[in-house]
């Protein structure tokens, strides 16, 4: 595999892109927050003292998504067409899983923005309820599935099943 993040010198850079074609991508992550009975309660119920725990963590994520190459060196400022935070809440397990979904028309994929808006909407839980739990464990973050480009699609339940 020849990896192009560094230059003749090994000095790491940005991935040159020019020559690439302009194609529709789009990345799915996902990752989760375990949480106590009175976090979940709190998050369920709209009562938590900071707010709308899940809104506030939504947008806290699709913000996050679109400072990206500000946090990460080497990523390129991508002009994002769609981005969308969802949660699916499992109260039986205290667990609520939060899942980016971000598209873009360009010449490198968005799996970073992905990745980024996940963990943002999940530290956004954390930072609104610590005060409630400061046990919380974020965990399982990962991409789910990405397609466009030269790669073609991904999906990380077929790569698994393939282990």
């Amino acid at each position: 595999m020849e990896w192009n993040h560094f230059d003749e010198n090994g000095n790491a850079v940005m991935v040159d892109v020019s020559g690439k074609e302009i194609t529709e991508r789009i990345a799915v992550a996902s990752g989760k927050i375990r949480v106590n009975d009175a976090v979940m309660s709190a998050i369920v119920t709209h009562t938590a003292k900071k707010g709308d725990v899940l809104t506030v963590a939504r947008v806290a994520g699709i913000m996050g998504t679109k400072q990206t190459s500000n946090l990460i060196p080497m990523c390129h400022p991508l002009c994002l067409n769609k981005c969308t935070v969802d949660f699916e809440v499992k109260e039986a397990e205290n667990i609520i899983k939060a899942l980016c979904t971000v598209k873009v028309s360009g010449k490198t994929g968005v799996e970073m923005e992905a990745l980024m808006g996940v963990n943002v909407a999940l530290l956004t839980i954390y930072d609104m309820c610590k005060a409630m739990d400061r046990a919380m464990e974020i965990f399982d973050v990962h991409l789910e599935k990405k397609d466009g480009g030269k790669s073609g699609l991904f999906e990380r339940s077929k790569e698994r099943e393939q282990c």
